[in-house]
């Protein structure tokens, strides 16, 4: 992994982002809600070296904000999403039964609706808050986790391990825990990262048509809505954060690919 050039690169510019958003007080040189009409699309300046938005707030510190938002909502609810559904898919896919049959059924269910149209109909049923994109956005990711997983424990549910382990008298959450899951995870980190470049953009798409997070927040997508109406007089307010969410899911999708190779050479390399 060391010598591949994508997980170097990627990983690189993963951490870059990481670090802004964690350091996003103490690097940002102003508050990133702070209006002021005087400096209505001020030009780049030492106190501002980006410049001014349209309502004369400072654009270097929105973006490093808007790094929190994007990655903060991605990661966690992310991270706890693919735990779930990697212990659920591997379980059902071992137990077999109606309960793999059930879980299959909702996974062709919430697949064949996009993410968007389950997130407009709960925002229509309910508010239009972030907690609605959040609960679209963990539907369609599940759904797409589990049938991931599932597929590859089927896979490995046939091989000799596993029946060497039932024979030893293992028993069934003990196969899952140590033998599946263990086997299953290197495929599954694969579509853990690129999954964080898909929610950050789902979470900026959303936040360009209006719709989650409040009006005026300081996150990407709602940035570029915001600039839409400045797009003659003040074009660099697309292009910024534009480059932001291009540069940041490049990070995770060029991660996602050097781990897709190196496990795919590996293990064609242990089949051999």
């Amino acid at each position: 992994m060391k010598r591949k050039g994508q997980i170097i690169f990627g990983s690189l510019l993963i951490a870059i982002f990481v670090i802004l958003a964690i350091c996003a007080p103490i690097l940002a040189p102003h508050a990133p809600n702070v209006t002021n009409l005087a400096l209505k699309n001020a030009a780049p300046s030492a106190e501002y070296p980006l410049g001014c938005d349209q309502l004369g707030r400072c654009e270097l510190s929105r973006l490093l904000y808007g790094a929190r938002y994007s990655l903060g909502l991605s990661v966690p609810i992310l991270a706890i999403l693919s735990a779930i559904a990697l212990f659920v898919g591997c379980y059902s896919c071992y137990k077999g039964s109606v309960m793999d049959e059930i879980i299959r059924l909702l996974c062709d269910i919430f697949m064949a609706f996009p993410v968007l149209v389950i997130a407009m109909a709960l925002v229509t049923s309910f508010e239009d808050t972030t907690a609605c994109i959040l609960t679209a956005i963990s539907i369609s990711m599940t759904a797409w986790f589990l049938r991931m997983v599932r597929s590859y424990a089927k896979m490995e549910c046939r091989k000799e391990y596993i029946e060497a382990a039932k024979t030893s008298g293992a028993s069934r959450i003990r196969i899952v825990m140590v033998h599946l899951i263990p086997n299953v995870l290197p495929q599954f980190i694969v579509y853990f990262t690129t999954g964080i470049a898909s929610v950050i953009m789902s979470i900026s798409s959303f936040a360009f048509l209006g719709v989650g997070l409040v009006q005026g927040t300081a996150e990407w997508g709602a940035m570029l809505n915001e600039a839409r109406n400045s797009i003659y007089s003040n074009p660099a307010l697309i292009i910024y954060p534009g480059i932001c969410l291009i540069v940041c899911c490049a990070g995770f999708n060029l991660l996602g690919e050097g781990l897709r190779d190196t496990i795919g050479k590996e293990d064609h390399i242990s089949v051999i």
